[in-house]
């Protein structure tokens, strides 16, 4: 009966349930092997964020070996990914005196410049080539960014007056004297994307009167391809008015044109000269 039993021992062991995988020590930084992000930060568009994780239960090989393969990929509050997909693999031989160790995956996520506030997060995904065990996990991060109000046609959003062209707070009215400089900025968005998500706009601004008094000698143009499909254009105007400019209502004639979606866009906003 005893040979019995021991002869169960081993098959009772091979039988045995592989370790829990899992990833660990997520932490999202603003620089290399940096500090975590404290509670609430917020990032801005444009930003690298430096991501570490640990993966811990693990299986090893009867020779101490260990074989994961993973992938990190962020993605905006809408789900669409920010970057392409970060894929890599790692083996290794572990020794009984590194029972304690776990393998670190370590990457940069870069946020696209033009993206807008909100809940983001960083999907992982671990697969134990041993165990064939696979397990992830999302680590939220948040983005303030600028917001544009998204839109199915082409259209103009957020026209603002400024003083002048380093100012950062738009003109509660927009009343400028003769001599002055007119400045105004804007966002385009409502465009459609083509493959590699193509973009083709363009624009021209105009000033108005009873008459148009001047126009922009060559559209803008926004020409690109991206990754991440571009939200909006950020888009401005600059003109000084003679000194002689005749006081009374005018306003900033905007045409913009998508190529890619075959769409057209016309309006104008008023200032006044005093």
């Amino acid at each position: 009966m005893r040979a019995s039993i021991l002869a169960l021992i081993p098959a009772l062991l091979s039988a045995a349930p592989p370790p829990n995988l899992q990833i660990v020590k997520a932490v999202i930084s603003q620089m290399e092997d940096g500090a975590p992000d404290p509670p609430g930060f917020e990032h801005v568009p444009g930003e690298t964020l430096y991501f570490t994780c640990r993966v811990a239960g693990y299986s090893k090989t009867t020779e101490d070996k260990i074989h994961i393969a993973y992938s990190v990929q962020a993605f905006d509050p809408k789900g669409v990914a920010l970057t392409d997909l970060y894929k890599n693999d790692l083996s290794d031989e572990v020794s009984p005196q590194d029972k304690e160790w776990m393998p670190k995956i370590q990457t940069e996520v870069g946020i696209p410049p033009l993206v807008g506030s909100g809940a983001y997060k960083i999907t992982v995904k671990v697969d134990d080539l041993i165990a064939k065990t696979q397990t992830s996990i999302d680590i939220p991060f948040k983005v303030r960014g600028h917001d544009v109000e998204s839109s199915d046609t082409l259209v103009v959003r957020n026209f603002r007056f400024f003083r002048n062209e380093e100012d950062t707070k738009a003109m509660e009215n927009a009343v400028y004297k003769p001599g002055d400089g007119v400045w105004a900025r804007f966002d385009i968005t409502g465009f459609k994307h083509g493959e590699k998500n193509k973009i083709n706009v363009s624009y021209v601004t105009s000033v108005i009167g009873a008459k148009v008094l001047w126009t922009q000698p060559e559209p803008a143009v926004e020409q690109a391809e991206s990754f991440y499909p571009r939200l909006y254009i950020p888009a401005n105007f600059g003109i000084t008015l003679q000194s002689n400019f005749k006081p009374g209502e005018y306003w900033i004639g905007v045409q913009v044109k998508d190529a890619v979606g075959g769409q057209t866009y016309e309006s104008k906003f008023a200032f006044k000269v005093e």
